[in-house]
């Protein structure tokens, strides 16, 4: 259980930067198809949190290396 939490306050750290240095990703998170459970009743372990927290990190990558090339146009 500890290991969920630990990677529970990544994901809400995560969050939170994005909601704050990158407010136009932010607007999208809600679509992420990782969030969405597939079923009534989800298992939610250590498995799919770190799937969870590892979409946000690409997310976040791309976004920033999408802007970065933008930039550079």
């Amino acid at each position: 259980m500890k290991e969920i939490q630990k990677i529970n306050n990544e994901i809400n750290d995560l969050t939170l930067k994005i909601e704050q240095q990158y407010p136009e990703l932010y607007q999208y998170l809600n679509e992420n198809p990782v969030t969405i459970p597939c079923c009534e009743n989800p298992e939610l372990d250590t498995k799919v949190f770190s799937d969870w927290l590892e979409s946000l990190k690409d997310l976040l990558k791309d976004f920033i290396e999408n802007q970065q090339k933008s930039l550079t146009k």
